[in-house]
């Protein structure tokens, strides 16, 4: 099969154009710049030239491709969704998989949540032959923006705050598991019209997935419960005297509701097995540098 890739530059990308490599596929990686460009082509795409903020060139750049199936990994809360089922229907590029997030099931508001949502019922609206993947936190490797920064802050500090008290669940999912689901949803006619959780195994409290990983760097921290709300307002101001805020208050509240999600459609369809979190997290200490 050959695949077209938006956001193959990204750090899922990498392991969605791995795992497709593995699998016998050929893939053409969406590039909007020369940076990007040489990134997908490192990683074995073939790069094309284009840009989602630039709707009107995507028929075109869709048809050119000459692909089977198309793999959006970049984010639906940046508002380019609509534009791009557009383009794969004009394009006749039916198979498409798209990648939200749990994050849709919130109870908070921020506006990226009605934009998501939006996305999600244009591709359920329309024609093509779709699969939505919503995943829960991705972790695996550098990059993963949460948990190689928590392993590394595990290494040196000996107390550690837990915000809300760490009973809320979670359910983080490797990153080569996810990338192992995106294939499969676009070889299974099972996938097709589908919408599925792509989660960890099992939910955990926050205290666990902290637990975890101090015993995968051998750190002996104390865990600390602090009160929710001030770290709210300290995130709130971090984030409004920050040009790039390493976290942002939203995060920070989510910290107070359980972010746990049935995974069985995708097993029973996907064939999704994701590892433990103790395997994938340890892994990940490893491949930094960091493992007790």
């Amino acid at each position: 099969m050959k695949l077209l890739l938006l956001g193959g530059s990204g750090f899922l990308g990498g392991y969605v154009l791995a795992e497709a490599a593995r699998r016998g596929h050929r893939t053409v990686a969406l590039a909007r710049s020369a940076d990007a460009a040489a990134e997908v082509s490192a990683r074995g795409a073939a790069p094309l030239a284009g840009d989602l903020d630039q709707p009107a060139s995507l028929t075109a750049l869709f048809t050119g491709a000459g692909c089977d199936a198309l793999i959006c990994l970049a984010s639906l809360g940046f508002g380019h969704g609509p534009a791009i089922v557009s383009a794969a229907e004009r394009a006749g590029l039916r198979r498409t998989v798209f990648m939200s997030t749990t994050a849709v099931a919130t109870r908070l508001s921020p506006p990226t949540k009605r934009v998501r949502i939006a996305a999600e019922a244009r591709i359920t609206a329309s024609e093509l032959e779709w699969a939505i993947l919503r995943p829960t936190m991705i972790y695996g490797a550098a990059g993963d923006r949460n948990m190689s920064r928590l392993l590394a802050v595990l290494t040196r500090s000996p107390v550690l705050p837990m915000p809300g008290g760490g009973q809320r669940l979670h359910q983080p999912v490797h990153v080569a598991d996810v990338a192992a689901a995106v294939l499969a949803a676009a070889e299974r006619p099972t996938a097709v019209r589908q919408t599925y959780n792509v989660a960890g195994p099992e939910p955990l409290p926050f205290v666990a997935v902290l637990r975890t990983c101090a015993a995968a760097v051998g750190s002996t921290a104390r865990f600390i419960t602090v009160p929710l709300a001030p770290v709210v307002m300290a995130a709130q101001v971090y984030e409004r005297l920050s040009r790039q805020p390493r976290i942002k208050a939203e995060q920070v509240l989510r910290l107070g509701e359980d972010k746990a999600f049935p995974i069985h459609a995708a097993q029973s369809d996907l064939g999704f097995e994701p590892r433990t979190f103790a395997d994938g997290i340890l892994a990940e200490a490893m491949a930094l540098g960091l493992a007790a």
